[in-house]
C-alpha cells in the first residue's frame, strides 16, 4: 500500500508559488585534497559514488508525489521507476578562479527555481572552479520532503566524522512498480472508509483548496483594481512587500570565540549574543537606507528552537522543534543593553526545563545542521503568530566533518522566504566558526550585502564592550545566570 502525504506535507506543495518556492538550501565547501596528502581527491564521481552508497539510509530520496485521480484522497509517496541520479546530481563549475561574488550569484539562480515536481523533490549541484582548488555543494531539497522525523536531509548521511572512506555496501534498489489510476482510485476509496484520518485529511484537503483559491482570486482582483485605479500596491517597510521570483544570497563567516568572549563578560549564551548581533546588523543596516529605519522601532522574529517533549517520542533529532518569538530592538542604541533584552526574552524558554542545551544537541549522534534547519523553516511558515522575518540558528559540531574523505570547511545555511517577507536568515556554528546565510528578495532589497557587512561590524561593536574598548553596562542591569554554552 503507498504512503499518502499527510495534510501538513501537502500544504507545502501547495503553498508554493513562482515567487515563493518552497525548498531549503545548504551551501557546504569542501577542501578536495585527500586526507593522505596524495591529492587524489573529492571530484564529482566519487560524491556520486558517495550519495549512491548512502541514499537507502533516506527512502523518500527516490520517491515521487502522485496524485490520486478525482482527489478523492491525498497523494501518494511512489517509487520513480526513472530515477535518474545524473539529473538529481549536476555538475557546475565557476570560470577559475571562480571568486565568492560569482559563486553567490550561481547561488541566487539556483536557488530562484522551484523544483520539478513530476521527480523526487531534491537537487545537489557539485560547484567547481573555486578558489584555491576546493569544491561547494549546493543542497536545494522541498520542505514537504524533510520533516524530521519519516526523512531526514540527505546531508545528514553523506558527512563523516572522520577522514576514513567508508563504504556502506548501498543496495540494489529496484522500483515498486507504479500503482495504475485504478488502483490508486480503489485504494483511496477503501482508505476513505476504513480510516478516519485518511477521511478526515481529505475533507480537510479540499476545505483547505478552496479557502486558498479564494484567497488568490481576491488577491489577483486587489492588483486588477489597483491598475484600473492608478493606485501603487503598499510597499511595507524594508522587510517586506510583493516578492520577486528572483533571490540574493549572502555569506558571512565570523570567530564562534568572539562570541564566547562577548557572552564570558555580559552573560547569557552564545544563542543570546548572535541574536543580538543580528539585531545590531538590522539596525545599523536600515539605518543606512534612503528610508532611514521605516518607523521600524522592533522586529518581531520567529526563532524556531529544540525542546525536549516528554510527551512525544524523540525525532531522530533527539528532539522536538518549536517556535519561540524574539523581539529584536532595533531602537536601542547601547549594543549591551540589545543583548540583555534579547537575551532575557530566551530567559522563560529556559526555564521551562523542555530548553535543550546547545553541546548537547550538537553532539547528538547522526545530528546535522541542514535537517535542523529544514524542519525550522517548516515551523516558522507553520505559526500562526505574525512575524517580520524568520532566523534559524543551529548549533553544529565543534570538530570537522568529511564526505568522502575531503573536509567541510564552510557551510551556509540558505533558508526560503516566507510570503511579503523580504529577508530570512540562517546561522550555523561548526567546527570554531560561526555561518550566517541570508537570503533576500532581490528587488526589495538590493543592498543585501551592506546587511551582510553589518553582521561583522555589529559583532565587532558588541566584542569591544567586551574587551575593553567601550564602558560596559552597570553590574546591576545584567542577567545574574550562568554562562551556558
Amino acid at each position: 500500500m503507498s504512503e499518502r502525504l499527510r495534510q501538513r506535507d501537502l500544504a507545502f506543495l501547495e503553498l508554493e508559488t513562482p515567487t515563493t518556492p518552497r525548498h531549503n538550501c545548504t551551501v557546504e565547501v569542501f577542501d578536495p585534497a585527500s586526507s593522505d596528502g596524495s591529492g587524489a581527491g573529492f571530484d564529482y564521481d566519487r560524491f556520486v559514488a558517495l550519495i549512491l552508497d548512502r541514499i537507502s539510509f533516506v527512502p523518500r530520496y527516490r520517491q515521487r508525489v502522485q496524485a490520486v485521480p478525482g482527489h478523492l484522497a491525498n497523494p501518494v509517496w511512489v517509487d520513480d521507476d526513472h530515477f535518474d541520479i545524473g539529473y538529481h546530481v549536476r555538475r557546475s563549475a565557476l570560470p577559475r578562479p571562480g571568486s565568492t561574488e560569482q559563486l553567490r550569484e550561481l547561488v541566487a539562480r539556483i536557488v530562484s527555481r522551484p523544483l520539478d515536481r513530476s521527480r523526487p523533490l531534491w537537487e545537489i549541484y557539485f560547484v567547481e572552479g573555486l578558489t584555491d582548488g576546493r569544491v561547494a555543494l549546493l543542497y536545494k531539497t522541498h520542505q514537504a520532503l524533510v520533516d524530521g522525523v519519516e526523512t531526514v536531509d540527505l546531508g545528514q548521511v553523506l558527512l563523516d566524522k572522520d577522514p576514513e572512506v567508508r563504504v556502506l555496501g548501498g543496495d540494489d534498489w529496484r522500483p515498486h512498480r507504479h500503482p495504475s489510476g485504478a488502483a490508486l482510485l480503489v485504494e483511496a476509496i477503501h482508505d476513505n472508509l476504513t480510516e478516519p484520518d485518511v477521511a478526515l485529511d481529505t475533507v480537510r484537503h479540499a476545505v483547505t483548496s478552496a479557502a486558498r483559491a479564494a484567497d488568490r482570486l481576491a488577491s489577483g482582483a486587489g492588483k486588477v483594481v489597483s491598475g484600473l485605479t492608478g493606485r501603487r500596491p503598499d510597499r511595507g517597510n524594508a522587510l517586506s512587500g510583493e516578492l520577486s521570483q528572483q533571490r540574493r544570497v549572502i555569506g558571512v563567516e565570523t570567530s564562534l570565540a568572539d562570541y564566547r568572549t562577548v557572552r564570558d563578560v555580559h552573560g547569557g549564551t552564545v544563542n543570546d549574543v548572535i541574536l543580538a548581533t543580528l539585531t545590531g546588523a538590522l539596525r545599523a543596516w536600515l539605518m543606512t537606507r534612503s528610508e532611514s529605519m521605516g518607523g521600524l522601532r522592533q522586529i518581531q522574529a520567529v526563532v524556531p528552537v529544540s525542546v525536549i517533549d516528554r510527551e512525544l517520542e524523540a525525532t531522530s533529532l533527539g528532539s522536538q522543534i518549536a517556535a519561540h518569538f524574539v523581539t529584536l530592538p532595533i531602537a536601542e542604541s547601547s549594543p549591551v543593553v540589545r543583548l540583555h533584552q534579547v537575551s532575557y526574552s530566551f530567559q522563560a524558554h529556559t526555564e521551562t526545563g523542555r530548553a535543550v542545551a546547545a553541546n548537547r544537541l550538537a553532539g547528538i549522534a547522526g545530528f546535522a545542521p541542514t535537517t535542523f534547519h529544514a524542519v525550522g523553516s517548516r515551523v516558522a511558515a507553520e505559526s500562526n503568530r505574525e512575524f517580520q522575518i524568520c532566523i534559524t540558528n543551529v548549533p553544529g559540531p565543534q570538530s570537522p566533518l568529511y564526505a568522502a574523505g575531503a573536509r567541510m570547511v564552510r557551510t551556509f545555511p540558505i533558508p526560503p522566504l516566507l510570503p511579503d517577507q523580504a529577508l530570512a536568515i540562517g546561522v550555523t556554528s561548526y567546527d570554531g566558526r560561526v555561518f550566517y546565510g541570508i537570503t533576500s528578495d532581490r528587488d526589495l532589497v538590493p543592498d543585501a550585502d551592506v546587511l551582510g557587512q553589518c553582521v561583522t561590524e555589529a559583532l565587532a561593536e558588541l566584542l569591544d564592550t567586551a574587551t575593553g574598548g567601550r564602558p560596559k553596562i552597570p553590574r546591576g542591569r545584567r542577567r545574574k545566570t550562568a554562562p551556558k554554552p
